[in-house]
């Protein structure tokens, strides 16, 4: 079969330097460029720092209008093979314009974190109640997620919890489902010989960006739960803050006299970690992969975090450091991951073991491409399989064009 041409929209530009998302988007588009294929990723939001130019990687990047008949006629003339939306949002905006002009291209949903998850978490935490699967399923975004991965031909899950939750709990058929984690470098002999040793790091640190409520929610667990204790038993230790799009709420916490220092965007996550000790991330809410995590352990640093930062991200293997819910504990963990050297040493390995075992991109590249040739030489017959999906993308097509068309009539 000859290469395909593949058409990516996006949510917002790729910008791996400020968001696990863009990590992950950029690791899938490295994946195809390698297999040779013509990549065009499109985007209806304004571009801003800070991006990442795909147009040096041989990608033309073009910029389309939400709810306009101009992009029929660009995917029409481009007529794709492959359709990869970056969210589920995305694929309600555009999944049926697709399937009207382009209806015998495989669409891919890579939903990079369930967004129902991490949302329901989040309004668990602010009614104070415990997370059920009984709540997730009364969420207005849970449908309209589980939906649209439904509609999709294959939807790409980041980590086994969500593929065991979709399987388990909302009996969507494994064949429309394909785990694909994060595509990283297995960490070799040599880089470790080069990471900083223990004695030559310093201080905590926090990465993640501000557009994304379970960082906010962290960063300001940390100022008022955690790093008053820990200062206490460490006076000389620090907590550095890094992250794009700092906002006034995150800057406000910024106190140099306790040693609570809001950095903003790091040029250089990667060197940030590998000077710092020990990374904490207190996520209250959250899903998918944490980007500040699988970072940590490929910069050699330890990391103390939750059940729900932990969860999908390392199997039954140990930990890069500490699991902690309560607050006193997590404070415990992480004055001693800092203060004991064989600990550290330890957990150092362990982070080096869940990233080779994992999520080293050799294992699951060749796989993942034969997977969608498979499903391309067969789609016929693997959408007559999917008949709630048939049924979803005829009235969901109904309803979200004449939707988009009312919302165009009216702008015009």
């Amino acid at each position: 079969m000859s290469k395909p041409s593949i058409l990516i929209i996006g949510t917002v530009w790729v910008a791996p330097n400020a968001s696990a998302a863009g990590s992950r988007m950029l690791q899938l588009i490295e994946v195809f460029l390698q297999q040779n294929f013509h990549i065009t990723f499109a985007c209806a939001a304004k571009k801003s720092a800070p991006i990442f130019s795909l147009e040096t990687l041989g990608i033309e990047e073009v910029e389309v209008q939400l709810n306009d008949t101009s992009f029929d006629d660009f995917v029409r003339k481009l007529n794709p093979e492959i359709v990869i939306f970056d969210r589920f949002l995305t694929e309600e905006q555009f999944g049926w314009r697709i399937r009207e002009q382009c209806p015998n291209a495989l669409t891919i949903l890579d939903t990079e974190d369930l967004h129902c998850l991490r949302k329901t978490r989040e309004i668990c935490v602010q009614k104070q109640l415990d997370f059920s699967i009984d709540e997730l399923k009364k969420q207005d975004i849970t449908k309209r997620e589980i939906a649209s991965i439904l509609r999709c031909d294959i939807s790409l899950i980041i980590s086994n919890f969500e593929m065991e939750l979709l399987i388990n709990d909302f009996k969507i058929d494994a064949s429309l489902l394909y785990y694909l984690p994060f595509l990283l470098d297995v960490i070799s002999e040599s880089q470790i010989e080069k990471w900083k040793s223990f004695e030559e790091r310093e201080h905590f640190v926090f990465i993640g960006n501000f557009f994304h409520k379970p960082n906010v929610d962290a960063v300001i667990t940390l100022k008022n739960e955690i790093w008053g204790n820990i200062k206490k038993q460490l006076p000389k230790a620090e907590m550095h803050i890094y992250g794009a799009f700092v906002t006034q709420q995150i800057q406000q916490l910024h106190n140099p006299k306790e040693g609570f220092i809001i950095k903003g965007f790091a040029e250089n996550a990667q060197e940030i970690v590998e000077n710092s000790k020990v990374v904490l991330a207190p996520l209250r809410f959250g899903a998918g992969i944490k980007g500040k995590l699988s970072e940590a352990m490929l910069n050699g640093t330890p990391s103390v975090t939750t059940t729900i930062g932990a969860e999908g991200m390392h199997q039954n293997l140990p930990w890069n450091g500490f699991v902690a819910d309560d607050f006193s504990e997590f404070v415990e963990k992480a004055v001693l991951l800092y203060s004991d050297k064989n600990i550290w040493k330890t957990t150092q390995k362990n982070g080096v073991n869940i990233i080779n075992s994992i999520y080293d991109k050799q294992k699951f590249t060749k796989p993942f491409i034969n997977h969608i040739f498979k499903i391309r030489q067969n789609l016929a017959n693997h959408r007559a399989q999917n008949f709630i999906g048939n049924l979803l993308q005829h009235h969901s097509l109904q309803a979200s064009k004449y939707l988009s068309k009312w919302i165009e009539a009216k702008n015009g």
